[in-house]
């Protein structure tokens, strides 16, 4: 997602993770950084950039910050696949609205000097869309966002479209084919977490727990994932009925690819099954461009974009899975704060 940050404006390019909550892009001087393709951020070049001291409240609205002796608010924050560190400021943000202006806010974000994520590209850092204190949008006072996401792969065979995403008024995910299923305040912090009650393959329901029961919230949304990982025990029960449905044999011992249940010919509408994700009171159809892609370009693999928590490396051992951005493709998905709903919309995210 880009939005722009400082006096003058400089643009960052940070990954939209509804899966976490700081906003942060890579700063100078970047002592461990991953590589990015455009220009890191210099506080000093900004006249509006300033540190937040550690004695002020907005500091310690992140749970992960020590006080350096110069009195600077030094964050940490963890993700699956590594980490960022560096001090919160202050600083002006802005991002384009539908008439085109640039509209700006005053925000928190962390100026990262040492981060071991494993980026090699675009992006800077990351924007947190969860629903904490500082995330962005918290920040810029949104009790609504939706965005719709391009089916993966889409960005090789054509870089001029773009995914898309909104904030505020006019963002609402309404109209025909609109399903909506609650979220859920779970301890460990401010996702969006849901409740899957099970899958349908075809005409096949397969549920969650053998026994039938669900823990509320057992599914958190998470942009900031590929895949759609589930406990175990349920996706070895899906797979098993995803093969009975595809008449074509998997690859099988194949080293590259693990346990993962891939095909050596595409997986399309005419030999592949309609997956229907039950969330409480909402139904959501998948066709088989959400639930299968093609990971390795330069190998003619289409593979179950639908994995195991076990065999991901996932903070989630509790059972909770995790709903990827690759089964979010194609929808228009709207997050509302205030009725405390996700929304999904079957649409073409190319012609937005």
């Amino acid at each position: 997602m880009k939005a722009s940050i400082g006096t003058p404006p400089v643009d960052i390019y940070g990954v939209a993770d509804t899966g976490s909550n700081l906003v942060w892009t890579q700063c100078v001087p970047c002592d461990d950084c991953f590589n990015q393709t455009y220009p890191k951020f210099d506080p000093q070049k900004s006249c509006t950039y300033s540190e937040i001291s550690c004695h002020s409240e907005k500091c310690h609205e992140w749970d992960q910050v020590h006080c350096s002796p110069q009195n600077s608010c030094n964050y940490i924050s963890g993700y699956v696949s590594g980490g960022s560190q560096g001090v919160l400021a202050k600083e002006k943000a802005s991002i384009t609205s539908t008439s085109r202006q640039a509209v700006s806010f005053d925000i928190v974000f962390g100026c990262s000097h040492n981060s071991n994520l494993i980026y090699d590209g675009h992006e800077t850092g990351i924007i947190g869309l969860g629903s904490g204190p500082l995330s962005f949008v918290s920040q810029i006072g949104s009790k609504r966002f939706s965005y719709c996401l391009l089916p993966f792969g889409t960005e090789s065979t054509n870089p001029s479209i773009t995914s898309k995403i909104s904030f505020g008024n006019g963002s609402e995910v309404v109209g025909d084919g609109v399903v909506s299923t609650p979220f859920v305040d779970r301890d460990s912090g401010h996702g969006y977490y849901v409740t899957l009650e099970g899958i349908s393959v075809g005409e096949i329901y397969v549920p969650f727990n053998s026994s039938g029961k669900v823990s509320k919230g057992n599914m958190l949304i998470d942009s900031g994932s590929p895949a759609l990982s589930l406990p175990p025990d349920f996706y070895d029960r899906l797979k098993v009925e995803v093969m009975k449905q595809i008449s074509i044999d998997p690859i099988k011992n194949d080293t590259l690819l693990g346990t993962r249940l891939c095909y050596g010919t595409q997986i399309t509408n005419e030999n592949g099954p309609i997956l229907t994700v039950h969330f409480e009171g909402a139904d959501v159809e998948l066709k088989p461009i959400q639930t299968f892609n093609r990971p390795i370009k330069r190998f003619e693999y289409y593979c179950f974009g639908i994995t195991n928590i076990g065999s991901e490396d996932n903070e989630f051992s509790d059972g909770t899975g995790v709903y990827g951005n690759y089964v979010q493709a194609n929808f228009l998905i709207g997050y509302d704060l205030e009725t405390r709903m996700v929304s999904f919309k079957p649409t073409d995210c190319t012609k937005l």
